[in-house]
C-alpha cells in the first residue's frame, strides 16, 4: 500500500520521540487466529513501538512515533488483514483504560443479510435438486454444459454467503495465517470448482450462520467488560467558587470540588467536605450495604449517591481513579494466559496441520491407491478441512477467563490474571493475617487493672503520657481511652522506644516503662507480688498484703487470662513497682467464622493463621474462629518461612493479607490476597488478587469461582477436542458430512464453549451470617 511504503521511506526519523497511544475498535477480531492475523499485518508498519491485540474485547491498542507512521496506515494495515475497524475509542492523548468493542448489529449486518440471502437461494436449489425434479429445467449451456436452474440458484448462494468467506480466507494466505477463513474458503473454492455446488453452498450458507452465531456469543461474554466501562458517568459538576459546571470528566483534576446531588453517580475519586449520605459501593467492593459518608471519608468512582448532597475534593485524575485501575487491570488480567491456555496454543500449533494433511491424504490416495470413487472421497476430505479448524478449542479458554475476572469484578473481587484464578481453584491450604484480616484492626482498650496502690486514672494519666510518643497503633488506643475518662496525660521527658518491647520515659524524675510483660522480666521487675486494693495512691507493702491473700500474680494468672482471650497486655510501671495492666483487643470479624466455617465445607485442606501478636492472643483468635493452625511471634521473614512450608506441604497456597504489611508473605504465596483494596495503590499491585472490601465472605465466594472456572476450563478443552476426534473418525467411515462437520464441529462446540463459560457469570457470593446473627435468630 502507497501510505505504508512512503513509511517505510522516512523510517529514519527517531522512533523513540514523542509517542502517541492509538486505541481502535475491531469487533470482528473474536478469535486468536483473527488476532495473529491483525499481528502479522502491523509488523510490517516501521514506527510501531508497542501493539496490544485483544479479541475478548474486540480492540487493538498501538504505541507509535508519529513521525515515522500514522493512524491512517494502522488502520489500512488491520483493513488489510481482512478486519473492519468502527471506531476510536480513545484519543490519543488519553490515559484512561482501553475499551472494550461497541456491541455489534449482528443480526442485521452486511454479513447477515448475505447470510440469509444465501440461505434462501440454498433452500430453494435443495427443493428442486430433491423434492420438485420435474421442475429443475435447463436454463442454458456454458461451455457444452448444461446449466440447470438448480446450478443457477446454488451457485447464488455460494456467491451470496461464500465469497466474504473466501475474501477472508484470500486475507489468511495473503498472512501465511492457517486459520478457518482459509481452510473454509479453500474447500468453498474446491468444491465449487469440480462442481459439487450443494456440498460448496451447503458449506457457505453453514459456516457463514456459525460466524454469526459466534459473533453473537462473544458479544454476549463482552458484555460484563462493558458493564465495568459503563460504571463511571461521562461528565462531572464542577463548582468554582459559587457556579457551578458541568465538564467532560477528562477536564476534571485532582483538588476540584465535584458536586455530587441524591441518586447521581459518584465521577471521580474524593474525599468529602461538605454533606452526608449513604453511598452504595457495590460497584466497587460488591458490598450490597449502602456505606454511610462524611466529612473526610473517601469515596470511589462509579458508586451511587443514594439520598444526600455531597460535595468532594477530587484525589485521583479519571484515569487513575480506583475505576480505571479496576478496568485496566481486568483488561491486562488476559494477557496472563493459564497453564489450560498455554497447552491449548502450543497443541492447536500441531494440531491444524495435521489435520489438512489428514485431509489432504484422504482426498487423494483411497482414487489414487485404490480406484475408489473420487467424488466420495473428495468430500471426505473437503469434511476433514472443515474439522481441521480447532476454533471451539481454542477459545475455549480465553472466554471462560474473562466471564470469570470480569464476574468477580462485578462482585469486588479484582482478579489479576487467568493464571491466578485458575490456581486459585487449586489451592490446598490457606493462611491468614491476623490483624486487619481475621480481625477488624480497630484496637479497644477492654481492661485497666490498677495495681499496687494505684488508681486507674493514675495508671491511664502516665500511660497516656509514655505513649504520646509512640508511633504503635496500641499508643493511639491507650490516648483514645485516657481522652474518653477524662484524664491529662502526664508531660514526660528522656522518651525512648524499645525495639520490639515497649517504651520508656521520666516522669517528674522518675523512669517508667510501659510494653509487653518480657519487658519487666528484663527489668528483673517482680510481677509474681502485685497488690490489687488501692490505699489512696501511697503503696504499701506488697509482701505483706500478699499474706492476707489480696495479691495476684501476674505472670502466672492476671497475664495469661486475658492472653487467653485474645487480648494483648501493656505492663505499666517502675524498675520497682508496678502500675497497673491494661489490655487490649482487636474484634473478630463478625463474618470471620462463617468464612472459615464454609471454606472447611468446601474442601480446604488446612487453614493456617500466620500471626506476629504473642501465643496467647493467637490461640484464642484461631479459636474463635475455628482455624486449624496457628504460628504466633513471627516476624516479617518468618511469616515467609512459614507460607514456604506450607506450600511444600500442600502444594499450594493462598496468601490473605492487608497487602502493605504482609507483602513479602503475599509475594511468596502461590495466590496472594488483599483485603480492602479499594482506594489502596498499594494493595493493588502487591497482591494477585484483591478483595475489594474488607469482606471475608468473599473468599468461599473466590475459591468457588475459581475452582468452577477450572472445570469449565476443562469441560470446554475436552468436550471440543473430543467432538473434533469423534467427528474426525466418522469423516472416513462415512458417518460425518460437511452439514454436520459445521453444525457440530464448528457451530455447535463454538456456542456450547461460550455458552458453558457465560455460566461462570451467574456464580454470585453466598450471604454468611456471622455467629452473633445466627444465635440472634435463634
Amino acid at each position: 500500500m502507497s501510505t505504508r511504503s512512503e513509511t517505510s521511506e522516512s523510517s529514519d526519523a527517531d522512533p523513540e520521540g514523542e509517542l502517541r497511544l492509538l486505541r481502535l475498535s475491531v469487533p470482528n477480531m473474536d478469535c486468536p487466529s483473527c488476532a495473529q492475523k491483525v499481528e502479522k499485518s502491523l509488523a510490517g508498519i516501521d514506527g510501531i513501538i508497542e501493539r496490544d491485540l485483544q479479541p475478548t474485547t474486540g480492540t487493538v491498542t498501538v504505541s507509535y512515533a508519529p513521525n515515522t507512521t500514522s493512524e491512517q496506515t494502522i488502520t489500512e494495515a488491520i483493513e488489510g488483514a481482512g478486519y473492519e475497524v468502527t471506531e476510536r475509542l480513545a484519543d490519543d492523548s488519553e490515559a484512561t483504560a482501553g475499551g472494550v468493542a461497541a456491541p455489534s448489529a449482528i443480526w442485521t449486518s452486511a454479513r447477515a443479510v448475505k447470510t440469509w440471502i444465501g440461505g434462501g437461494f440454498l433452500t430453494l436449489g435443495l427443493l428442486f435438486k430433491f423434492l420438485f425434479t420435474a421442475q429443475n429445467v435447463t436454463v442454458g449451456n456454458l461451455l457444452g454444459i448444461e446449466v440447470l436452474l438448480v446450478d443457477i440458484l446454488l451457485l447464488a448462494a455460494i456467491a451470496s454467503s461464500g465469497l466474504p468467506v473466501v475474501r477472508s480466507g484470500y486475507y489468511s494466505a495473503r498472512n501465511l495465517s492457517l486459520d478457518i477463513d482459509l481452510l473454509m474458503g479453500t474447500a468453498i473454492i474446491a468444491a465449487t470448482g469440480i462442481g459439487y455446488f450443494v456440498e460448496a453452498a451447503t458449506l457457505a450458507v453453514l459456516f457463514s450462520i456459525a460466524e454469526l452465531l459466534e459473533d453473537y456469543a462473544m458479544d454476549r461474554a463482552r458484555n460484563s467488560l462493558r458493564e465495568l466501562m459503563e460504571l463511571s458517568p461521562d461528565e462531572a459538576t464542577v463548582r468554582h467558587g459559587g457556579n457551578e459546571e458541568t465538564v467532560p470528566i477528562e477536564d476534571v483534576h485532582i483538588g476540584d470540588i465535584v458536586v455530587v446531588r441524591p441518586g447521581e453517580k459518584i465521577p471521580m475519586d474524593g474525599t468529602v467536605i461538605e454533606g452526608a449520605s449513604a453511598v452504595d459501593e457495590s460497584p466497587i467492593t460488591g458490598e450490597s450495604v449502602p456505606a454511610d459518608k462524611t466529612e473526610t471519608d473517601e469515596v470511589y468512582a462509579g458508586t451511587i449517591n443514594e439520598e444526600g448532597y455531597l460535595e468532594l475534593a477530587v484525589t485521583a485524575e479519571a484515569s487513575d481513579n480506583t475505576l480505571s485501575r479496576i478496568i485496566e487491570m481486568v483488561q491486562g488480567a488476559q494477557q496472563k494466559k493459564t497453564e489450560s491456555e498455554q497447552f491449548v496454543d502450543r497443541f492447536a500449533d500441531y494440531y491444524t496441520p495435521a489435520v489438512v494433511v489428514a485431509a489432504i491424504l484422504t482426498a487423494a490416495v483411497p482414487p489414487l491407491a485404490f480406484a475408489a470413487p473420487w467424488q466420495r472421497w473428495f468430500i471426505r476430505g473437503l469434511t476433514l478441512l472443515v474439522i481441521a479448524c480447532p476454533c471451539a478449542f481454542v477459545i475455549s479458554t480465553p472466554v471462560s477467563v474473562v466471564s470469570g475476572i470480569t464476574s468477580a469484578a462485578k462482585n469486588g473481587v479484582l482478579i489479576k490474571g487467568g493464571k491466578y484464578l485458575e490456581a486459585m481453584g487449586d489451592v490446598e491450604a490457606i493462611a491468614f493475617d491476623k490483624t486487619g484480616t481475621l480481625t477488624k484492626g480497630e484496637l479497644t482498650v477492654t481492661d485497666v487493672v490498677p495495681l499496687n496502690g494505684y488508681s486507674e486514672a493514675d495508671l491511664l494519666r502516665s500511660a497516656s503520657g509514655l505513649e504520646q510518643r509512640s508511633e504503635h497503633p496500641i499508643a493511639d488506643t491507650i490516648l483514645d481511652q485516657a481522652t474518653e475518662a477524662d484524664v491529662t496525660p502526664a508531660e514526660v521527658t528522656a522518651f525512648k522506644s524499645i525495639t520490639g518491647k515497649g517504651i520508656q520515659a521520666d516522669i517528674d524524675g522518675t523512669t517508667y516503662y510501659a510494653g509487653k510483660p518480657d519487658l519487666f522480666g528484663d527489668l528483673d521487675a517482680d510481677l509474681s507480688h502485685a497488690h490489687v486494693a488501692t490505699d489512696g495512691g501511697v503503696l504499701v507493702d506488697a509482701e505483706n498484703q500478699c499474706d492476707q491473700g489480696s495479691c495476684v500474680d501476674l505472670t502466672d494468672e492476671t497475664i495469661p487470662a486475658l492472653q487467653a482471650d485474645g487480648k494483648t497486655v501493656v505492663v505499666v510501671g517502675t524498675e520497682i513497682s508496678v502500675m497497673g495492666v491494661i489490655a487490649i483487643a482487636d474484634e473478630v470479624r463478625p463474618d470471620a467464622k462463617a468464612a472459615v466455617d464454609r471454606l472447611h465445607e468446601l474442601g480446604i485442606e488446612q487453614l493456617i493463621m500466620i500471626t506476629g501478636d504473642n501465643e496467647g492472643t493467637a490461640r484464642a483468635i484461631a479459636e474463635q474462629v475455628g482455624i486449624d493452625e496457628y504460628r504466633a511471634e513471627l516476624l516479617p521473614e518468618q511469616k515467609v518461612d512459614a507460607i514456604d512450608e506450607v506450600s511444600e506441604e500442600y502444594g499450594g497456597v493462598a496468601m490473605v493479607g492487608d497487602g502493605v504489611n504482609d507483602a513479602p508473605a503475599l509475594a511468596t504465596a502461590t495466590v496472594g490476597i488483599a483485603m480492602g483494596a479499594a482506594g489502596t495503590d498499594t494493595a493493588l499491585e502487591t497482591a494477585d488478587i484483591a478483595l475489594m472490601a474488607d469482606d471475608l465472605s468473599k473468599l468461599p465466594y473466590l475459591y468457588t469461582l475459581s475452582h468452577k472456572a477450572g472445570t469449565v476450563i476443562q469441560q470446554n478443552i475436552w468436550a471440543s477436542l473430543g467432538a473434533k476426534a469423534l467427528l474426525a473418525i466418522g469423516v472416513p467411515l462415512g458417518y460425518v458430512s460437511v452439514a454436520i462437520a459445521v453444525i457440530v464441529g464448528d457451530m455447535g462446540m463454538s456456542l456450547g464453549v461460550t455458552g458453558n463459560a457465560i455460566r461462570l457469570s451467574r456464580i454470585v457470593p453466598e450471604r454468611m451470617r456471622s455467629a452473633a446473627d445466627q444465635e440472634t435468630s435463634a
